[in-house]
Formats: structure tokens, C-alpha cells, sequence
């Protein structure tokens, strides 16, 4: 494992981390972010992720949304994209999920070795190199 490894995770692992959502990577999700958590890697989220999540939390009360984007920013890194990089990505139509260039454009603006997600499919396109959380963790334990 390399502690100079640096990693964005993508708003669905981290839905993972926080919700009991039934989804097939929610245990790597947990286990990525432990791993971010003991500073094994450099773990980052792009700035638009929070407003995401905070949307996704709306059942639970403020006071638990705030610990959860508190957490979250304490495990993580907030990263965000150009203006200019934010334009390219409104022109590019080889995405299908403008929130996905985004996380793409973020990613290549702090210059990350891999974007964690749980929609591998969605990033066929990207800059930067997507890997499923289990494919992450199975490649770090190698």
C-alpha cells in the first residue's frame, strides 16, 4: 500500500460509508474510507459531492447531516475543478452524467491516481482511471 497513493471517492462510496443503503459494495465502500480515515491513502471529494450528500440525508435532522459532512471532510480532502474545466465539461458529450465529468474534472485538477466508484460503467470515458471499490481494495492487498 502506498501512502502517497491519491484517491477521489466518488459521492456513491461515501453514500455507502454513511447510509445502510442496500448496494453491492457497500462493505469496500466502508472499508476505503476506514483505510483514507488511518491516512493509508490520500483520500479526496470533490466540492460538488457535499451538496449531494446533504440532499441524500434529508431524512435524517440538520444536526446529523452537519456531523455526517463534518466527518466526511475530516476524512477527506475537498477538491474542486476550473472554470474552465467546469465549461469542458459541458461540452463533453462522451459522458452521459454531467455530475460524472464533474467528478472526472476534479479529479484531473488534483491530479489523483484512480477514481473509487460504484458505477465503474460511468467513467469508460474519463481521464482519469475509475476502479469499483472492490477492484481497489483487491489491488492494494496485491
Amino acid at each position: 500500500m502506498s501512502k502517497n497513493m491519491d484517491i477521489l471517492i466518488d459521492v456513491n462510496v461515501i453514500l455507502n460509508y454513511v447510509t445502510e443503503r442496500d448496494d453491492p459494495f457497500r462493505e469496500s465502500s466502508k472499508e476505503i474510507m476506514k483505510l483514507c480515515a488511518e491516512e493509508e491513502f490520500n483520500g479526496y471529494i470533490a466540492f460538488h459531492s457535499l451538496s449531494i450528500i446533504w440532499y441524500a440525508l434529508r431524512k435524517k435532522t440538520e444536526q446529523e447531516r452537519r456531523f455526517w459532512l463534518k466527518n466526511i471532510c475530516e476524512i477527506l480532502t475537498v477538491i474542486g475543478a476550473t472554470h474552465d474545466q467546469v465549461i469542458n465539461a459541458i461540452d463533453e458529450i462522451q459522458f452521459k452524467d454531467f455530475e460524472d465529468c464533474l467528478q472526472d474534472k476534479c479529479a484531473q485538477n488534483a491530479g489523483v491516481d484512480y477514481i473509487v466508484t460504484c458505477n465503474i460503467k460511468d467513467f469508460d470515458n474519463a481521464d482519469t482511471k475509475a476502479l469499483a471499490p472492490d477492484e481497489f481494495i483487491t489491488m492494494i492487498k496485491h
